[in-house]
């Protein structure tokens, strides 16, 4: 009878182990995620992507522009409208902001940009381009 016990609660003891190590897998916090680009102004007002463009050939960035996003943020949101709460910024020009998210180091990125298979806040992945 003794022997028994074992025998269940060793198995017992590995299921539990087994599905907390799958709940732990699960919760883990590099979960691929879509995030949503847009040229906006410091109040998350949307405008035209050329004043995100630091290429020297388009319409010309300056001060007061960022790049927005947050994986609430989908396509088509019209310029002149204000981005949904929650988004975060950078600088248009920081490149390195922009290669954390998989984005082009310098250039022009479209508005509604949809970042996919992003790793927690600075994986890679595939982008479309919307609206």
């Amino acid at each position: 009878m003794n022997r028994r016990m074992s025998s269940r609660t060793v198995s017992l003891t590995s299921t539990f182990l087994l599905l907390a190590a799958g709940g732990l897998a699960a919760c883990d916090s590099d979960e691929y995620v879509d995030e949503g680009f847009y040229c906006a102004d410091a109040n998350g007002v949307i405008v035209d992507e050329d004043y995100c463009d630091d290429d020297g050939g388009g319409g010309g960035g300056g001060g007061g522009f960022f790049i927005w996003h947050s994986s609430g943020y989908r396509s088509g949101y019209p310029i002149g409208s204000k981005l949904p709460a929650g988004g975060s910024k950078f600088a248009y020009n920081d490149a390195a902001s922009r290669s954390k998210f998989g984005l082009p180091s310098s250039g022009k990125i479209g508005n509604g940009t949809v970042k996919t298979s992003v790793v927690g806040k600075g994986g890679s992945g595939s982008r479309s381009s919307g609206g």
